[in-house]
């Protein structure tokens, strides 16, 4: 039996997150035929991903594959997911979870990213910089990721790039936007390293606008097939180390 996709996101009290999660779902299952689909969240969302993986084992399923919809390997991804997988396989006797690798850096991903700045006006002209806006961590591994996309994207673009956070580590916005007009930069091009709308990306948003006024704000990712293909190649990778394991 192929074994279930389960992608699992954070979860949010703002709806729009999980509208977004189930659209990128149905893209998933769009580009997976033959292997059932189903979204989840660890947290403030439903159905929550222990509930699936407990339905999937009370309808027959002895294994399922988890996909973790996050952007970078931190507390979600080392702590809580885990913990919570354990606590199903531990009442479902002979139940196997695989979780794959989280979305990440993913060259896609990346390009994502970068594609969405192509919206931005005058975005050439030397008075632009760009932020690289992520939720942030306690994770300095987790963080480091999003700087080292802040680099490459100054070396690729020509224009000056800080990494900004929502929350837990600095640069914040401000911080950031101070930091870029010391470099002479006028207007900000705030790029989106978030995969759905909420509470977070809002923040951004709305501390981007106040330190310019006209600053563009680039739209999340997840709307983009490309992050659909991503999903299943996780998914794929995971799948082909069950068959090792099991061979």
């Amino acid at each position: 039996m192929t074994p279930p996709l389960v992608a699992v996101a954070h979860g949010s009290r703002d709806p729009r997150s999980a509208a977004t999660v189930r659209a990128l779902v149905d893209v998933v299952r769009d580009r997976a035929p033959g292997v059932s689909v189903y979204e989840s969240f660890l947290d403030l969302s439903a159905p929550l991903v222990t509930d699936v993986l407990r339905g999937l084992y009370d309808t027959g399923h002895r294994t399922a594959v988890v996909v973790p919809l996050l952007l970078g390997s931190a507390f979600h991804a080392r702590v809580d997911l885990p913990a919570l997988i354990d606590s199903v396989v531990t009442d479902c006797p002979g139940f196997v979870v695989r979780t794959s690798d989280v979305l990440g850096a993913d060259p896609a991903l990346e390009a994502v990213a970068l594609d969405r700045l192509a919206a931005a006006p005058r975005f050439a002209f030397d008075d632009r910089g760009v932020i690289v806006s992520a939720v942030g961590s306690s994770n300095a591994s987790a963080n480091a990721v999003v700087a080292s996309l802040a680099s490459r994207w100054e070396a690729r673009l020509g224009v000056p790039v800080s990494e900004a956070f929502a929350s837990a580590t600095q640069p914040d916005i401000p911080a950031a936007a101070a930091a870029l007009r010391a470099r002479g930069v006028r207007h900000l091009v705030v790029a989106s390293w978030f995969l759905a709308p909420g509470l977070l990306p809002d923040r951004i948003a709305r501390l981007a606008r106040e330190a310019d006024p006209k600053a563009f704000i680039a739209a999340p990712l997840a709307d983009d097939p490309r992050v659909a293909d991503v999903v299943v190649s996780r998914y794929a990778s995971a799948v082909s180390g069950l068959l090792r394991q099991y061979a």
